[in-house]
């Protein structure tokens, strides 16, 4: 089992959104492929680059549907741009004890797990908060200003 001490931990509450999109969907692949879609549609929306912001949505989305799944529970997507110009992405689950980890070793090749690697190459940081019990939430941020 993972502890906090594995993953970047957030201090700070995010600062003052300028746009901000909440919704609740089925923790199941056809959530996360859903979250994806709406994502896409609310970048538009906001006038915002789709990528890399939908790749990040997909795979936190999927972690939530696959490794995050509790059976009649669902994972929330947000998505909230700050006045000083920063995307971040929220998915929240209600396995608060099931935390990703960093990996410090390459994976071999029948391992899972490169999703957040890929997480952590686009985005500019990532991380996970616990809470409340029994949620956590797995965010990313990318900076829209560079």
């Amino acid at each position: 089992m993972n502890t906090l001490g594995d993953v970047h931990q957030e201090i700070a509450a995010p600062c003052t959104p300028l746009h901000q999109f909440t919704v609740p969907l089925s923790a199941a692949r056809r959530g996360a492929r859903l979250a994806r879609l709406l994502a896409t549609e609310q970048l538009r929306s906001w006038e915002i680059p789709l990528d890399p912001a939908r790749l990040i949505v997909a795979e936190l989305a999927a972690n939530a549907a696959v490794h995050g799944r509790v059976p009649d529970r669902s994972f929330r997507l947000t998505l909230t741009v700050t006045v000083h110009g920063v995307l971040r992405i929220e998915v929240t689950d209600t396995r608060g004890e099931s935390l990703p980890a960093r990996r410090s070793a390459p994976l071999g090749p029948a391992e899972s797990g490169y999703g957040l690697l890929l997480v952590e190459e686009l985005a500019d940081r990532w991380g996970v908060r616990g809470g409340p019990v029994p949620a956590k939430t797995v965010w990313a941020e990318l900076d829209l200003a560079r």
